[in-house]
């Protein structure tokens, strides 16, 4: 029972801590590099790529600017059919992202989450997949978890968190 309440308090604690940043760091995803979209999306001015501005199940509300609905974990085959699939924003051509790509997107001024929350709302602590598959562990790809920013690979079998990118025209 007390390593039960060891773990309910750990899993309390991190449902409820606030973003932290570092102001000595150079924000790596400035709000200025993103342009929001009339169709809840963001079009990074830097890269040229596109992004839905919420983890995929979710949908933004403008009127409150933060993402709805839950989230939904997909194992890497499902989050690869469900990006060829996608039709968001009456788009057609929405991929999961590249690790590179992923990357792109990670604030490593800030941890819990490591990302821009003015711009991608309601990122969770959590891996997103990427497309990219590990060289040496063709059963594994690429994701980044958000809680700290970094990259890892896991078994393209597990249930893992998504965001959709395109390029944009």
């Amino acid at each position: 029972m007390k390593v039960l309440g060891m773990v309910l308090s750990l899993v309390s604690t991190s449902l409820w801590a606030a973003q932290t940043c570092v102001s000595s760091v150079v924000s790596t995803t400035p709000t200025a590099r993103f342009s929001a979209n009339a169709d809840d999306t963001v079009t990074d001015t830097a890269t040229g790529l596109m992004w839905q501005r919420c983890s995929y199940g979710q949908t933004f509300s403008s009127a409150s600017q933060s993402c709805t609905g839950t989230a939904q974990q997909l194992n890497w085959q499902q989050a690869l059919t469900v990006a060829e699939n996608d039709e968001f924003a009456d788009f057609k051509d929405w991929h999961v992202p590249s690790v590179k790509e992923l990357a792109s997107i990670v604030e490593h001024q800030c941890v819990e989450p490591a990302a821009n929350t003015s711009v991608f709302t309601e990122t969770l602590d959590e891996n997103y997949w990427s497309s990219t598959t590990a060289i040496k562990q063709i059963d594994h790809a690429w994701a980044y978890q958000f809680a700290d920013g970094k990259n890892n690979i896991k078994a393209k079998t597990l249930d893992v968190f998504l965001r959709l990118v395109r390029y944009s025209k």
